[in-house]
C-alpha cells in the first residue's frame, strides 16, 4: 500500500489519508451496526438532526469517518509536538483516545474505533496504514509549512475534496481566505473602539465573541491573533499568556455541528496557543470554548424536563453550550454562516426562527414568490435576537450571500435590521459565477473564495457586512455601501479589501443608502433618475396582466429546429398503432417519468381527447434571437406548463412585449424582447412574462386547442389610464386598428433598450417591472413607436431585415462574422463541427456554458473603412461607430480548423435578458451534444445574429436621444389612489 519515500506536502498527506478514509467508508457502509445505531442517536439527539434517507445515511457513515481520521490525524500533531523530529519513537493510533483532551472527542472517537467494531470491519488494517503513512512523514519540512493558520487550507479541505467532493460541495466546506478574515476581526476590533467606547477592542475583559458556525476555526484564530496583539501592545508581562489562554477558554467561544470540523477547530486553537506561548495543559480538563453544538437552539430555557442524553460526555457538551447562550453576556458575533442545509432535518425550534423575516411579504409588500429557506439567514435571525435583543448592545459581522441586501423577499428582514441595529457597512465582493457577474470594471469577478492552484471556492456572490448596536440609538440608521471592491481576481479584490484598513476616515470609501419602501428597504444606494418613480410600472399600461411562457420539461421532445423531424415524432406519439416500446427508441423523453408526469397515463389521456394536428406545429421563441418549432398540446401534462391563457391570445396578427418582475442576472441588459406568438418560460431570466398587444375576449377555455374563429371579439390590452392618455395624443381607435393598438409597446421596446436609460435606472429596472416615461406629443410618442418597431424587426428572426440581413448588406456589417478557415482556404462540411468547448453537458441534461476560444484583436484595416463607411451612411462618426461596436474585434473558433472572423467585442458581449446571446446559442450546439457537426445555415446563421446585433448597437445613440426627449417630455402620470 506504501511507497518508501518520505512524504512533505501537507496536501499529499491529506490525498493518503482521504483514499484510506475513502476504503474505511466502503467497509462502514457495507455493514448494519448496532454499535453505530447507538451513536446515531446519540447525535441525533444531542444536535436536533434526523440522518434521514440515502443522502442522510451517507452524511452520518461519512461524518463518522471523517472524525476518526481527523482524530487520528490531530493527535499525530500534538504527539509529533512532543517528539522531535529527530526522535525514533513512532506513533500508533492507539495513542488517539489519551492525546484528545475534549471528553466528547474522546467519546465519539472510542465509539468509532472501540476494538469490537474494528474486528468485524477490518478497520485496524486501515488505520495501521494510516499510522504507517504519518510516520513517514518529513515532519520539520511538513511542519515548516503547516501553521496553525494554514491547518484547513493544507488538510482539510483537500482531504474532503479527494475524500466525498459531492459531500463537501454540500456542506458548503469551503476555505474563508485569511485577508477576510483579517479584514472582518480588524473591523470589529476598530467598530468596538470607536462605536462602543471599549479602548482595547476585543481584548476588553467585558468583549465576549461568538462564532455560531465556527467550521474549522478560522475566525476565532484571528481573534485571538487580535487579542494577543492589542495585549502586547499595552506592555508584555509573564501573565500575558494567561490572559491570551484565558480569552480563549473563557470569552471566545465557537459552536460547530459537525464533528470533522470541530475536531479541527480544536487542533488549529491548540497550535496557535501553543505557538503563541499559552499552551493547554496536557494534563487535566482545560479546553477551548469550542463546542458541539446546534447554534441555532437551546438559547432558551426547555419548557419541559431537559432530556438526558445516551453519552455523558455529550451531555456534558451539551450543558456547556447551552450556559454560554444563556448566560454568556456576548456582545460580538462574526463568521461566515454556512449558505446550504446538509443531510439532516432541522427541529421546530431553528425552523421557526425565520418567520418574522416572512411577517406581511404578502399581506403589506404584496410579494408572493420569496425563498427564505438559506441556512444564513437563520443566522442572521439568532445574531439580531442575541445582540439587538437580548444583548442589547454589539457587533456582528458576517459574509455571506449578498441576496439579502437589496433583493425584494428579504424586504422585511432588512425591515427587522433597521429597527435593531444604528449602522450598518456594508461591501459588495461580487463574483457570482452562477450567473458569471462582472466586476465594475468589466471584467468577470472570480468568486473571492478561488485560491489560485488551490480551490475555486464556493461559487457564489457575496458580501461582507458589519451592523453595530449601540445601545443609545437617538439617530436614523445609517446604511453604508461600498462597491469600489471591483478587481476581477479574487486575490486583488482581497488584498484591495485588506487595504483599505488603513483609509482615513474609514467612512468615506462608502456611499449612504437610503433604504425605503420605493426601493423595499434596499441596502444598496439607488441608480434611479430622479424622476423614474413618477413613471407607470410595465403592468399599469396593461389592462389584461402578463402571463408566463410555456414550459416544457421534456428533455425537448416537443420542440426541434426541423419541422419534418418534429412532425415525424408527434405523429408517431399520436398513432395509437405505435406500441409504447417502439415509441420508447422513437422519443425517449416522452416515454420517461418525471415530476408531475407519468408518461404512460399522459400518452393514453392525449390519444383519447386529440389527434396529431399539423396546424399545431408552431413556431417558437425559445432564446433571444433562436426560434425554433413546437408541437402544442394543451392536454396536462403533455408539456409540463401549457399556458392556456398565453395560447389564448396568440393568433396571426397578434404580438407580445415581453419581460419579467425582476432581474435575475448581472449584465442582464435590455430585460424586453418581441415576439410574435408562443414563447419560452425562460426566454428571459427568471421568468418571462408576456404582455399581449391585443387581447381575445368572449372566448370559452374549450376553444383553446384552436383559435381559428376569426369572429372571436379582440381589443387593446391598455389600461384605462393608458387609453385616456392615447386619446388625448388623438387616437381614439385603439381597439379598431392594431397599429394604434400596438404605438405603446413598441414606444416601451424603444426606451428598453436604449443604454442611457438601462444606465440611469438601473436599480430601480432590477428591483421590480420597469417604469417606463411616455412622451406628452403625438410626434414624439409616433417616433418612438417607430424605432421600436424597427428593433423589433432585428430581434423576430424569423423576418428578413433589409440591408442587414438580405439585399444589399450595409457596408459595416458585410465583413462581420465571416465564416473563415485557419491559414486561409475552403472549409468543407466535415470541417463545421463544434468542438471548441462552448458548451457542456451538466446534471439532469442541463446545458452548462464553457469557456469556448475566442481571439480578441485589433480591426484590421478593410475592416475599420468598412465601418468608417457604414457611420457614414447612418450619420456617425467613426469614432461614435466604434463607441458601439467595440474598439476591438474578436475572432471566434468553432474548432481548430475553422472560425468566425470579426464578431467586434460588443456584438460578442451583447445580452438581453441575462442571455450573452451568440455564446449561449453556441453553448447548445457543440458536437457531442448535437451528436453531428454545424449545418451550413446554422454557421451562417452565427453571421445574421452578430449583423441583428450590430444593427441593433448602431441604433442606439438614436434609441438614446429618444429616451431622453421622452425623459424630458414625460406626460405626467395619474398617481394611483
Amino acid at each position: 500500500m506504501l511507497h518508501a519515500a518520505p512524504l512533505a506536502a501537507p496536501e499529499d498527506l491529506a490525498w493518503f489519508l482521504a483514499s484510506y478514509a475513502r476504503d474505511a467508508l466502503h467497509r462502514i457502509s457495507l455493514h448494519d451496526l448496532p454499535a453505530l445505531a447507538t451513536v446515531r442517536k446519540a447525535l441525533e439527539e444531542a444536535l436536533g438532526l434526523a440522518f434521514e434517507g440515502e443522502k442522510g445515511e451517507h452524511f452520518f457513515r461519512s461524518t463518522l469517518v471523517q472524525t476518526l481520521f481527523y482524530g487520528v490525524f490531530s493527535a499525530w500533531v500534538l504527539w509529533a509536538k512532543q517528539h522531535p523530529p529527530t526522535s525514533k519513537d513512532r506513533f500508533e493510533w492507539t495513542l488517539t483516545t489519551r492525546l484528545l483532551r475534549v471528553p466528547v472527542l474522546r467519546k465519539l472517537f472510542h465509539e468509532i474505533a472501540d476494538p469490537g467494531q474494528l474486528e468485524n470491519l477490518n478497520l485496524a488494517e486501515i488505520l495501521d496504514w494510516t499510522s504507517g503513512v504519518l510516520n513517514r512523514v518529513d515532519r520539520a519540512t511538513f511542519f515548516a509549512k503547516f501553521q496553525e493558520v494554514h491547518a484547513v487550507q493544507y488538510f482539510y479541505e483537500p482531504f474532503l475534496q479527494a475524500f466525498d467532493p459531492e459531500l463537501r460541495k454540500q456542506l458548503g466546506v469551503w476555505y474563508t481566505p485569511p485577508e477576510i478574515v483579517q479584514y472582518m476581526v480588524a473591523r470589529v476590533d476598530t467598530v468596538l473602539r470607536d462605536e462602543l467606547n471599549l479602548p482595547d477592542g476585543l481584548a476588553d475583559k467585558n468583549v465576549y465573541v461568538l462564532d455560531p458556525c465556527c467550521g474549522t476555526g478560522s475566525y476565532l484564530v484571528e481573534v485571538l491573533k487580535k487579542i494577543h496583539e492589542t495585549l502586547k501592545q499595552r506592555g508584555e508581562d509573564a501573565l500575558l499568556a494567561s490572559d491570551l489562554k484565558e480569552a480563549a477558554q473563557n470569552r471566545v467561544f465557537g459552536f460547530e455541528i459537525l464533528p470533522a470540523p470541530f475536531v479541527v477547530a480544536h487542533l488549529q486553537l491548540g497550535l496557535l496557543l501553543q505557538n503563541l506561548g499559552a499552551p493547554l495543559a496536557e494534563k487535566g480538563s482545560e479546553r477551548i470554548g469550542v463546542y458541539l453544538t446546534n447554534a441555532l437552539t437551546g438559547w432558551e430555557p426547555p419548557r419541559e424536563p431537559k432530556k438526558r442524553l445516551l453519552f455523558p460526555e455529550l451531555q456534558e457538551e451539551r450543558d456547556a453550550a447551552e450556559h454560554v447562550k444563556r448566560s454568556t453576556p456576548i456582545i460580538v458575533i462574526l463568521g461566515n454562516p454556512p449558505y446550504n442545509g446538509f443531510a439532516g432535518v432541522s427541529p421546530e425550534e431553528e425552523q421557526g426562527l425565520v418567520e418574522p423575516y416572512k411577517e406581511g411579504l404578502i399581506k403589506d409588500w404584496k410579494i408572493k414568490k420569496f425563498n427564505l429557506d438559506d441556512l444564513y439567514i437563520r443566522f442572521f435571525r439568532l445574531a439580531e435576537r442575541r445582540i439587538a435583543e437580548m444583548s442589547g448592545r454589539g457587533v456582528v459581522c458576517f459574509i455571506s450571500n449578498h441576496s439579502w441586501v437589496s433583493d425584494p423577499s428579504f424586504v422585511v428582514l432588512r425591515q427587522h435590521l433597521l429597527s435593531s441595529f444604528d449602522r450598518f457597512w456594508v461591501e459588495n465582493m461580487h463574483g457570482n459565477r452562477k450567473i458569471s457577474e462582472y466586476a465594475p470594471d468589466g471584467g468577470t469577478s472570480e468568486t473571492v473564495f478561488a485560491i489560485s492552484g488551490f480551490s475555486v471556492g464556493i461559487q457564489q456572490g457575496v458580501a461582507t457586512s458589519l451592523w453595530v448596536k449601540t445601545g443609545q440609538k437617538s439617530k436614523p440608521t445609517i446604511v453604508l455601501f461600498r462597491d469600489d471592491i471591483n478587481e476581477a481576481k479574487a486575490a486583488d479584490r482581497r488584498a484591495h479589501l485588506l487595504s483599505t484598513l488603513d483609509t482615513a476616515p474609514f467612512d468615506e470609501a462608502y456611499i449612504a443608502a437610503n433604504p425605503e419602501s420605493d426601493n423595499w428597504l434596499s441596502f444598496r444606494p439607488s441608480t434611479v433618475s430622479t424622476q423614474y418613480r413618477s413613471w407607470p410600472k410595465l403592468v399599469d399600461l396593461c389592462a389584461v396582466p402578463p402571463m408566463n411562457g410555456l414550459m416544457e420539461k421534456r428533455g425537448g421532445s416537443l420542440m426541434d429546429m426541423d419541422k419534418v423531424n418534429l412532425e415525424k415524432r408527434m405523429r408517431a406519439y399520436f398513432d395509437s398503432g405505435v406500441e409504447w416500446d417502439s415509441l420508447k427508441t422513437i422519443s425517449p423523453e416522452l416515454t420517461t417519468n418525471a415530476a408531475r408526469f407519468d408518461a404512460k397515463k399522459t400518452r393514453q389521456k392525449v390519444l383519447v381527447t386529440q389527434k396529431f394536428d399539423a396546424d399545431m406545429t408552431k413556431r417558437y421563441a425559445l432564446r433571444p434571437l433562436e426560434n425554433c418549432w413546437i408541437y402544442y398540446s394543451s392536454v396536462r401534462p403533455l408539456w409540463n406548463e401549457p399556458r392556456p391563457t398565453l395560447w389564448k391570445q396568440c393568433w396571426d396578427t397578434n404580438s407580445f412585449l415581453v419581460s419579467r418582475f425582476k432581474a435575475a442576472k448581472d449584465p442582464e441588459g435590455p430585460p424586453f424582447y418581441f415576439v410574435r406568438g408562443l414563447s419560452d418560460d425562460h426566454l428571459l431570466t427568471p421568468d418571462a412574462s408576456c404582455f399581449p398587444m391585443q387581447v381575445r375576449i368572449g372566448m370559452d377555455m374549450q376553444d383553446l386547442q384552436r383559435t381559428l374563429d376569426t369572429s372571436v371579439t379582440t381589443e387593446a390590452n391598455l389600461s384605462p389610464k393608458v387609453r385616456s392618455y392615447c386619446k388625448n395624443l388623438g387616437h381614439n381607435k385603439l381597439d379598431e386598428d392594431v397599429v394604434q393598438a400596438s404605438h405603446v409597446w413598441f414606444h416601451v421596446l424603444a426606451i428598453g433598450y436604449s443604454p442611457a436609460y438601462l444606465l440611469e435606472n438601473c436599480d430601480g429596472i432590477r428591483q421590480d417591472w420597469p417604469r417606463i416615461p411616455l412622451p406628452d406629443s403625438t410626434a414624439a410618442f409616433l417616433a418612438s413607436a417607430e424605432l421600436g418597431r424597427q428593433v423589433a424587426l432585428i430581434l423576430d428572426a424569423d423576418l428578413p431585415v433589409k440591408g442587414v440581413t438580405t439585399g444589399t448588406v450595409r457596408s459595416e456589417l458585410k465583413p462581420m462574422a465571416v465564416t473563415a478557415r485557419v491559414g486561409g482556404g475552403s472549409l468543407r462540411e466535415i470541417d463545421l463541427a463544434l468542438t471548441a468547448g462552448w458548451g457542456h453537458a451538466g446534471k439532469e441534461g442541463v446545458t452548462m456554458p464553457g469557456k469556448g476560444k475566442l481571439v480578441e484583436r485589433p480591426y484590421s484595416e478593410s475592416e475599420l473603412d468598412a465601418i468608417k463607411q457604414g457611420a457614414k451612411a447612418l450619420g456617425l462618426s467613426e469614432k461614435e461607430a466604434l463607441a458601439q461596436l467595440g474598439e476591438s474585434t474578436c475572432d471566434v473558433y468553432l474548432n481548430d480548423v475553422a472560425y468566425w472572423s470579426n464578431i467586434p467585442s460588443r456584438v460578442w458581449d451583447y445580452t438581453i435578458g441575462g442571455y450573452q446571446v451568440i455564446k449561449k446559442w453556441l453553448s447548445y450546439r457543440e458536437e457531442p451534444l448535437l451528436g453531428h457537426p454545424l449545418t451550413k445555415d446554422e454557421v451562417r446563421y452565427v453571421q445574421e445574429m452578430a449583423r441583428r446585433i450590430a444593427a441593433i448597437l448602431l441604433l442606439q445613440p438614436a434609441l438614446d436621444a429618444n429616451y431622453e426627449s421622452s425623459k424630458r417630455h414625460a406626460f405626467i402620470w395619474p398617481s394611483t389612489v
